[in-house]
């Protein structure tokens, strides 16, 4: 690439930005990757990721050996060496409210503006409320010695966990928010290899650009609450979701892609997302045009209830004492997040009314054991299971999906098992003297093989 490149630093090396660094990095540019917490940065510099994520190590690896990789605490240092700021802190929810806590973000903006002596574009990429971009505008062009020199940009992040790479490098479409042609072109000019690649661009302007976000999270969230409310009902007539699913997908106007009914979702982005996004609309007057979003949450939520409802029926009733194995804490495979994590919520329930709960998550244990500390925790799959009276499937880890029933059978007191992912062969279960049960399904329901694609199988960077 050409030796005229804009600098690059990453403010905030948590997923986002860690990934980003790197990523931008293998691009072929000079990046710089800071953060307040030093512990983290030492890790990162010395060639060790801080969390799981399948291929992120080898690829940082590789951008620290180019040399063009490193990284700093010194924000100091980070404003004399960028040319185009990303801001990748996060936004949690508010302790007191279902409103996005923004506390990072103004400190990591105003931070750079305050030091920042040249021209140069700050760049968000942290999900926020619409609003927010133009507040910064105003706020870091009064702070900084530049004034409307210093500009500010909006880059929407649509990465997901256990794929981070591979969208990062090759993602569906690339949003620019912009208040200017300079800031568009420098943002062309950091993402040109991507979009040589075909990568489509919406150039938008900077209310658009953070809505795109906000809206892209509601509407999966939505879908994948649909086919869960369906579940409801299909637990109430007898019905089967999973043959209702499949036919549904077949529909091209729906498509299958996370149209997978099961315990619903979880993670740092899609539960927050929605509240904050509908806590916005209020505030703005127009609650009413997103307020099915609470239901949204509702549906969600209630798939984990009724998975501990299962599992209490397969226990006789009653869960005093009873021996759960709970396989999986993460909020899905090839993640070891356990942030609003609907595995380890069901487990902590099963917990609080008497379980004997004992966790297995090949990645997440440590995280979980930190958020719950009163849950047993097992080494391996075969520790979790002997002698559980029940089974309950929460996150769908290939090591379980290839679990052989009869070896499992082999360590169990009783050969049950609930399937909170629909990712077993019920049929198999059965055949091997399995009690099978799985939401929005007939206690007798077959295997049904529900639709996958590719992209969201297979982590290919």
């Amino acid at each position: 690439m050409s030796t005229n490149n804009p600098r690059i630093t990453v403010i905030g090396t948590g997923y986002l930005g860690a990934t980003h660094a790197v990523c931008m990095a293998l691009l072929g540019f000079d990046v710089l990757g800071v953060d307040v917490d030093s512990s983290k940065i030492d890790l990162l510099q010395s060639g060790r990721v801080p969390f799981f994520e399948p291929g992120l190590p080898e690829k940082l690896a590789e951008a620290l050996d180019s040399g063009r990789l490193r990284f700093s605490t010194d924000l100091d240092e980070a404003a004399a060496f960028g040319d185009v700021h990303f801001i990748c802190v996060g936004t949690p929810q508010a302790r007191d409210s279902a409103a996005a806590d923004l506390r990072y973000v103004d400190a990591a903006f105003a931070g750079l503006a305050e030091r920042i002596t040249r021209k140069a574009l700050l760049v968000g990429k942290s999900t926020v409320p619409i609003g927010t971009a133009a507040r910064l505008t105003s706020l870091v062009q009064t702070i900084s010695p530049l004034g409307p020199e210093l500009e500010l940009a909006w880059n929407p992040e649509f990465l997901r966990e256990g794929f981070a790479v591979a969208d990062t490098l090759h993602p569906d479409r690339l949003v620019f928010g912009v208040s200017s042609e300079w800031a568009r072109e420098q943002l062309a000019r950091v993402f040109q290899p991507i979009v040589d690649e075909g990568t489509p661009v919406i150039v938008a302007d900077l209310a658009t650009a953070e809505l795109v976000k906000v809206a892209a999270n509601s509407f999966l969230a939505t879908k994948i609450s649909y086919i869960n409310a369906m579940a409801e009902v299909c637990e109430a007539t007898g019905a089967d979701v999973s043959l209702l699913a499949t036919a549904l997908s077949l529909d091209d106007r729906i498509g299958g892609r996370f149209l997978k009914p099961g315990l619903g979702f979880g993670g740092g982005c899609l539960p927050k997302d929605i509240r904050a996004f509908r806590h916005r609309a209020e505030e703005l007057g127009i609650g009413q045009a997103v307020s099915f979003l609470g239901e949204v949450d509702s549906i969600n939520i209630r798939r984990r209830v009724r998975t501990v409802d299962l599992v209490r029926e397969l226990a006789g009733g009653d869960l005093s004492g009873v021996r759960v194995a709970a396989l999986g804490a993460a909020f899905k495979p090839n993640s070891d997040d356990v942030r609003d994590a609907p595995a380890l919520d069901v487990a902590r329930m099963l917990y609080l009314e008497g379980a004997s709960v004992s966790v297995y998550d090949p990645q997440a244990n440590a995280n979980a054991h930190r958020v719950f500390p009163d849950l047993n925790y097992a080494d391996s799959l075969s520790e979790s299971v002997r002698d559980a009276d029940v089974v309950v499937l929460l996150t769908e880890w290939q090591e379980f999906r290839d679990a052989d029933p009869d070896e499992l059978g082999a360590l169990v007191r009783y050969r049950r098992i609930v399937d909170g992912r629909h990712a077993l062969d019920a049929d198999d279960y059965r055949l091997k003297g399995w009690e099978y049960r799985a939401l929005g399904r007939p206690a007798q329901s077959g295997t049904v093989a529900l639709r996958l694609d590719r992209r969201d199988e297979v982590a290919a960077t």
